[in-house]
């Protein structure tokens, strides 16, 4: 499936492709392809079909140019100017994929900047081609990058994210997994086999204890250790059918069959 916005969306062996097809914009984000995306990743949610996410953009210039200047440039024209970050009716994108309840993988085939950089960074794991350049340019634009500004020092070391954010320079693959920006860096012929492999790896384990790893992480990370040892947050995998399950298959020397329940 297409939508009449740019984005592709393709499900199969419980692995759902997302495609950001916009090729002839760098695949930057128009408001409609926002929108497209939050409401594809808010079903994800309940979409028993989809046990893990890979997210990727169309050709290899680029996963995401960022946010549609030329669309910015036109509203700005028209004397409408954009909702303040996280505010305005609609759900913010980032924050939306951030907090899809299922694992999400980003493949990046080419330039990540802006807002690219922020959809990246929203994702849970980042693999990239072995071409790509990263960051958060917004300070050579006058823009804020209010999600990026978060995010960045919670995944890179502190004194990194400052140089990165204050330059608005984009910075290579090879640079963003030295500090951890990215998991790993593939060359482009191989980008895609490796992430379906990945997204593959995810689905063959217990759905629910993935689910709960993602929340627990997520709500408990800034915590106090001992505050966050005591999160139940997420599908409880302790009780499940599934536990039951894989505890049967190592015994019985077989593979399990997961159920989500």
């Amino acid at each position: 499936m297409r939508t009449e916005n740019g984005l592709s969306v393709e499900v199969v062996d419980r692995v759902a492709r997302v495609t950001i097809d916009r090729p002839e914009r760098l695949n930057a984000l128009s408001t409609g392809l926002m929108k497209d995306i939050v409401s594809t990743f808010s079903a994800f949610d309940t979409d028993d079909d989809v046990w893990a996410v890979l997210l990727t953009g169309s050709g290899d210039r680029a996963f995401s140019a960022g946010v549609d200047l030329k669309e910015v440039n036109q509203n700005d024209a028209a004397s409408r100017p954009p909702t303040m970050p996280m505010g305005g009716a609609e759900r913010n994108v980032f924050e939306t994929v951030l907090e899809c309840s299922k694992p999400v993988v980003a493949a990046l085939n080419g330039v990540a900047a802006g807002g690219g950089c922020e959809l990246a960074l929203a994702c849970d794991v980042r693999l990239a081609a072995d071409h790509v350049r990263i960051g958060l340019p917004e300070a050579k634009r006058g823009m804020g990058a209010n999600f990026g500004c978060q995010l960045l020092p919670r995944i890179v070391p502190r004194g990194i994210a400052y140089e990165w954010l204050y330059t608005g320079e984009l910075v290579p693959a090879q640079e963003a997994h030295r500090w951890g920006l990215v998991n790993r860096v593939i060359p482009a012929a191989s980008l895609l086999d490796e992430a379906v492999a990945l997204c593959r790896q995810l689905v063959a384990n217990a759905p629910l204890t993935i689910r709960r790893y993602k929340a627990m992480i997520g709500r408990g990370g800034e915590l106090p250790l001992s505050a966050a040892l005591r999160l139940n947050v997420g599908p409880n995998p302790y009780h499940s059918e599934d536990r039951a399950e894989g505890v049967a298959a190592f015994v019985e020397k077989r593979d399990p069959v997961w159920r989500a329940r």
